[in-house]
């Protein structure tokens, strides 16, 4: 009986050091290329620099979603929730960024970026 306490108590202690490994390498934002005017994702490749939108202006820039937040990133051409995220840089602390490299056909923005059992942590940095 105390071996089977042991054994769960090592379990559940290894169990939570694993998923604290796997969130270590996801960044606290990761970013979108979208068109403001039509509220579209883009291809990552239209988002040539870092310019932030700031209510006007066209042409394509960085949409910045908390990967914690549970948001649901739409489909390349899909429209996206703009209540969701940020078009600047979310200067709070030091938070870590990863631009573009999100699925092409979209899904949990938590997902997507968390690296782990069974999920891959594509994409690049910028900076």
């Amino acid at each position: 009986m105390r071996s089977a306490g042991v054994t769960l108590g090592l379990t559940a202690l290894v169990a939570a050091s694993l998923t604290g490994c796997s969130n270590n390498n996801q960044p606290d934002y990761a970013a979108i290329c979208v068109d403001p005017q039509t509220q579209t994702r883009s291809d990552d490749e239209n988002c040539k620099d870092d310019r932030e939108y700031h209510g006007s202006g066209a042409g394509f820039f960085w949409f910045y979603m908390a990967t914690r937040g549970g948001g649901l990133v739409p489909p390349i051409g899909g429209r996206y929730n703009a209540a969701q995220g940020t078009y600047t840089i979310p200067r709070t602390g030091s938070p870590t960024i990863k631009r573009g490299g999100v699925d092409k056909k979209g899904g949990d923005i938590g997902t997507i970026t968390r690296g782990g059992f069974g999920k891959s942590g594509k994409g690049s940095s910028g900076g």
